[in-house]
């Protein structure tokens, strides 16, 4: 798939949960739990054991048909980058900005979001060929940043992540981000086994946002 479409696809599902459970086996019912909710984009952290390998079961469950998009979170280098591609990983998500990760992503056209903070950062990553910048941590930050980057940065796409809650969804949405990361409050439920939890959460995110 070219890397067009998996923005196109990606920027269609307006969240992305960033999963990132203790064992692999919470990690594959999350990312189905979130599914269920109506969340369709999916980040598999690398902090999760044997990541590359619940990306791939995931991709066996959710064909490009299935509108599911599945990407790999917390990569630090290239070598776990290249992991994650051979696994099928469509995207790939990074804490900070690594011209490394983004010259193997490159060479395999796929989608590159790498965490900054600063427009310096930002402007390496755009020159870096990034589409997409995850503004992290976003919990830092007000939503009206967003509107103060794109000043001189028009160009850019923003995903905030870190601290994005059903109270201030509508907030950065309004403020011009594409999409966001949504962690922690959304997979409340995950250490109990309650699922059905994970699920009703992210149908609420889900609405939410289609609604804004």
């Amino acid at each position: 798939m070219k890397k067009g479409e998996v923005l196109a696809r990606l920027e269609k599902t307006g969240i992305v949960a960033v999963i990132r459970e203790e064992t692999t086996q919470q990690a594959l019912n999350a990312a189905k739990a979130v599914v269920a909710g109506g969340i369709l984009g999916l980040e598999v952290t690398f902090s999760v054991p044997n990541a590359a390998a619940v990306i791939t079961q995931l991709k066996e469950i959710y064909p490009v048909k299935s509108g599911v998009v599945i990407g790999a979170g917390t990569v630090l280098d290239a070598t776990t980058a290249r992991l994650a591609i051979m696994a099928g990983a469509e995207f790939i998500v990074s804490p900070t900005f690594n011209k490394e990760t983004a010259q193997i992503c490159n060479l395999y056209q796929i989608p590159y979001l790498p965490g900054c903070m600063t427009i310096t950062e930002m402007q390496q990553a755009l020159m870096s060929g990034a589409e997409i910048v995850k503004l992290f941590p976003a919990n830092n930050f007000e939503p009206t940043l967003i509107k103060s980057i794109k000043a001189p940065l028009p160009q850019i796409s923003i995903m905030p992540t870190g601290g994005i809650n059903l109270d201030n969804l509508a907030a950065w949405k309004n403020a011009g981000a594409l999409l966001v990361g949504v962690g922690g409050n959304l997979f409340q439920g995950v250490a109990e086994n309650d699922y059905a939890q994970v699920t009703k959460t992210a149908a609420l995110y889900s609405k939410k946002w289609q609604q804004i």
